[in-house]
């Protein structure tokens, strides 16, 4: 039987990457995908969510979500995805309406459907908040939830210390990571270096002479100028394909540890941080106070820490061929 996937994304340049990967995977069945307000406004997502599922000749209903972070004014990344999220090409509306159902709504009727679906989140994880707060008990149902946030252990993508999905809404993310979900955390870090999708590597795509080939590499064309201006990298990075490569087949991740997690929620410096006791010091009698709303509630999550980058690249070619 195919693996039941629910999808949460703030469709931009890579979210429609990473969605192509799971609707073209053979043993998948996306049961939904859920939409929030995060690279671009929430109704944008929905509607580059639709583009991407019809790409695919796919039918999978598309749910829209939340428009703002839980506490926090909301903030888009468009300056790095390009203002509809996919490059600013032009690409024509979907045909295929959004579903009624709210997302969070979804969110709850998938897994109560789907007992031992894997949940992954490529966006700020206000939907996802907010369906435990509707509904707690369903993190027990959830086999897997993957999550592409965090900068567990270097710097962040939108500040110093935070990566931009935990960042947008650190409210949320602290209440998902310490809720029970059976939580594998897949960094930004993951997505620079040799993971960096090279010249060589949009040859052999475009070489596919595919419709999804040729899409991925144009609708990535404003991330990539925006990601050598930011770190310096040429290339396209692509966080959320990587983690989607990950839900897909956990052993290309290849160094993974538990550890408790917290995301700073206070501090203007480290708002947004993902804090990891990696060291387990965390019940050491001088951070115990600190530390105690999560020890009590025992819920460890699995870290990604390295991952086999010539088997993530061929996961990624093998999707758009």
């Amino acid at each position: 039987m195919p693996r039941a996937f629910l999808i949460d994304t703030d469709t931009a340049s890579d979210d429609a990457v990473a969605l192509i990967m799971a609707l073209r995977a053979d043993d998948v069945r996306v049961v939904a995908i859920t939409t929030v307000a995060g690279n671009v406004p929430v109704l944008q997502s929905t509607r580059n969510a639709l583009y991407a599922v019809e790409l695919c000749g796919a039918t999978v209903p598309v749910h829209t979500g939340a428009e703002k972070p839980l506490l926090r004014p909301y903030q888009n990344a468009t300056w790095f995805h390009g203002r509809d999220g996919l490059g600013d090409h032009n690409y024509p509306a979907p045909h295929q309406p959004a579903a009624s159902a709210h997302a969070v709504d979804a969110i709850i009727d998938a897994v109560e459907a789907n007992p031992g679906i894997t949940i992954v989140t490529l966006a700020p994880l206000t939907n996802i908040a907010l369906a435990l707060a509707m509904k707690p008990e369903f993190a027990r149902k959830v086999g897997r939830c993957v999550i592409m946030g965090g900068a567990p252990c270097c710097e962040g993508n939108v500040t110093p210390a935070a990566e931009y999905n935990i960042w947008v809404d650190p409210e949320a993310a602290r209440i998902v990571l310490n809720s029970g979900l059976p939580i594998e955390l897949v960094g930004w870090h993951l997505s620079r270096g040799d993971a960096v999708v090279r010249e060589d590597d949009i040859a052999r795509i475009l070489g596919f002479n595919t419709p999804l080939a040729k899409f991925a590499i144009e609708c990535n064309s404003h991330a990539r100028q925006a990601y050598k201006v930011q770190t310096g990298e040429d290339g396209i990075s692509l966080p959320d394909p990587v983690a989607m490569s990950i839900a897909l087949d956990p052993t290309i991740g290849t160094q993974w540890s538990e550890h408790y997690l917290d995301v700073e929620t206070h501090s203007d410096l480290t708002r947004g941080m993902t804090v990891v006791d990696r060291l387990d010091v965390a019940a050491d009698e001088r951070n115990h106070a600190v530390w105690a709303p999560v020890l009590e509630k025992k819920c460890k999550a699995k870290v990604c820490w390295t991952m086999d980058n010539r088997r993530w690249k061929e996961a990624l070619f093998a999707a758009l061929r």
